[in-house]
This record gives structure tokens, C-alpha cells and sequence, in this order.
């Protein structure tokens, strides 16, 4: 008995029957990799993540850097037995860590790339503007180049998420102007960071947003992010140009996402979310962009760590679309 697809990108019926929710949300998830790689069935992931690593000159005055500064955090991940290592090597992820503004030198370290645009980061934004223009769009074309380095060796699924201790103000500034939700709903508080902290930070998204006011929703990225979302925004845009899908980490990346397409909405039609966390505005985001994660957490985990643990999901859901291929083929 053949039943038909209820999913409308696909042209033709299988002769299996299909009746776990589980299964269905496989074919779908191998449908959008079909109608992307304009292939009936989709070729296997070859995939490579971009971590782009910066400082903010706003967190360093609102003393919210947390227990670990960045050079600390990039000098972990770019280690062999990091975690987002270990992830990499299992999914067969090609891994490269970018220095675009962490604070701090980390010259004798040869497994990272090194394209500083701003020494120490941005400045702080509650008094001027995260970049200059110039900056802003040199930080923009490493991005695209990193993109563009990935897809040139073979990549056909890209992954990019930051490594950076006080990006939660800009986040929270940009998805407050973005999504136009009030600061304290963008602005996550959690048992890791105290009141007066949090008290702290609070007044220097509204004090940001009060100086950026009035500012195009193009050029907010430049006026309130960080370089490592900036960075970001440029390697979407270069992927979605050369036609080639991005798998979203956490909410430094999904924010980065959502500024990127104030560029330019044509880069939504190639992005899928990995996972919806607890922070603040996570979900408002994904929402926005008419994107369903593939998994809810209730924590926090960024550093590329869920959008790499996901490709295993992905990869199944493309080996399950060959395999029945296989299987009605032999059955004509």
C-alpha cells in the first residue's frame, strides 16, 4: 500500500509505509537538503565549523566577563582534547578557530587562525558605536572568506558559532531592537550571575539602546554587535549566496542570523537551528525567523558543541532518504 508524502517539496510517493512522527521528521529534514542541493537525494554532509572568537569593551566595564576571560575560553577550545575537538572528529567536522578581537595575544598559538581587526574588541557600546564602517565590513569579508574557504574544499553544510566571555549585552541589545521586546526579556538572568550584575548589565542595554536609537535595521549589527557576530553575519551571507545551508548553534549565532538578514532576506531560506536553549530571546529569535530547532534544551551550550552533535541527526535523516531510495528501486 503506498501512501503519499504530506510534505509538498517532495515529487514523489513511497511504497513504505511511514507512520512514526520521528520518521517524518527525518524525511522532512532530507527533503529541505534535497530542495537545496536541487538533488531528489541528497548527498552526505560535509561539513566545517567556524568559531570566531572576540572581546567586548562593554563587558569589561559592567564587570560581566565571567569566571573565564576569552583568551582562556579560545585557548581551551583550540586544544586537542577540547570538547568541540573530540565533537568534531566524531562527526567528521573540519574545525577552525578565528581570533577577530580577543583581548589578549595569542600569537604562539598556530592552531587558531589570526585576523584581529580590533586588538581588544569593540569598545564599550553604551558610549559609541561597536564599529567603525570600516571595521564593520572588513570584519564582515572575513567572514565571507571563511565561508568561502570552507565551500571551496568540499564543505556543503556550514556551521559557525563564537567563542566569547561578555557577549550577553550586545545579544540582548540586538534583539531588543531587532524583535522590539524590552530589555529585561532579552537579557537572561540566571543563577551564575548575581543581581548586582545583572542590575549592571541591564542599564548598559538600555543605555546602548538609547544611543543607537534611530538606527536603520541594516546597520544595527554594526552600531550594538560584537566583531565575532559581525564575522558571522558575513559567513551566512557568503554561504547562502553560493547556495550552501548553515546550521545555527546557540543565541550569539541566531542573533548573528537575525541581523545578517536585516542585510538581506533572502539568507533565511538557508539556515536551519540546531537547538532552542533557556536563554532569553532564544526562541523569540528562532521564531522570528520561522525556524523550528531540532532539539529543546534547557540549558545553555554554545561554542558550536549542539550544531556539531546534530550533524549525526542530520546525517541520518540523509542516509534514511538514500536507503529508501535504494529500497524502491529494487522495488520497481
Amino acid at each position: 500500500m503506498a501512501i503519499p508524502s504530506i510534505h509538498p517539496e517532495q515529487n514523489h510517493h513511497s511504497t513504505l509505509l511511514q507512520t512514526s512522527s520521528c520518521l517524518s521528521k527525518l524525511e522532512h529534514i532530507a527533503l529541505w537538503f534535497s530542495k537545496r542541493q536541487n538533488k531528489e537525494i541528497p548527498d552526505s554532509i560535509q561539513a566545517t565549523a567556524v568559531l570566531f572568537a572576540a572581546d567586548h569593551g562593554v563587558a569589561t566595564n559592567n564587570d560581566s566577563n565571567g569566571s573565564r576571560s576569552t583568551l582562556e575560553m579560545v585557548q581551551h577550545a583550540s586544544s586537542g582534547d577540547s570538547v568541540i575537538a573530540d565533537l568534531c572528529k566524531q562527526a567528521e567536522c573540519k574545525l577552525h578557530i578565528v581570533d577577530v578581537g580577543v583581548a589578549g595575544s595569542l600569537a604562539d598559538n598556530d592552531t587558531i587562525e589570526h585576523a584581529k581587526v580590533i586588538p581588544s574588541g569593540t569598545p564599550d557600546i553604551t558610549i559609541e558605536p561597536a564599529m567603525t564602517q570600516v571595521d564593520y565590513w572588513e570584519i564582515v569579508g572575513i567572514g565571507e572568506e571563511m565561508a568561502n574557504r570552507a565551500i571551496d574544499s568540499g564543505a556543503n553544510l556550514l556551521i559557525a558559532s563564537s567563542i566569547s566571555s561578555g557577549d550577553r549585552i550586545s545579544i540582548a541589545c540586538l534583539i531588543s531592537e531587532l524583535l522590539g521586546l524590552a530589555p529585561e526579556e532579552a537579557l537572561s538572568s540566571t543563577a551564575d550571575i548575581s543581581p548586582e550584575i545583572y542590575a549592571n548589565e541591564l542599564m548598559a542595554v538600555e543605555k546602548a539602546l538609547e544611543r543607537a536609537k534611530g538606527t536603520p535595521s541594516h546597520d544595527i549589527l554594526r552600531e550594538l554587535g560584537g566583531l565575532e557576530m559581525a564575522a558571522m553575519a558575513g559567513f551566512y551571507r557568503a554561504a547562502a549566496r553560493k547556495g550552501v545551508p548553515v546550521l545555527l548553534d546557540g543565541l550569539a549565532s541566531a542573533t548573528a542570523a537575525l541581523a545578517a538578514i536585516a542585510w538581506d532576506v533572502r539568507i533565511a531560506g538557508w539556515v536551519l537551528a540546531s537547538h532552542a536553549s533557556n536563554d532569553a530571546g532564544h526562541r523569540d529569535v528562532l521564531e522570528d525567523l520561522g525556524l523550528e530547532p531540532l532539539v529543546e534544551l534547557k540549558s545553555s551550550i554554545d561554542e558550536g558543541k549542539v550544531a556539531v552533535l546534530m550533524l549525526a541527526v542530520l546525517q541520518s535523516a540523509i542516509t534514511l532518504q538514500q536507503g529508501l531510495a535504494r529500497i524502491e528501486m529494487h522495488a520497481d
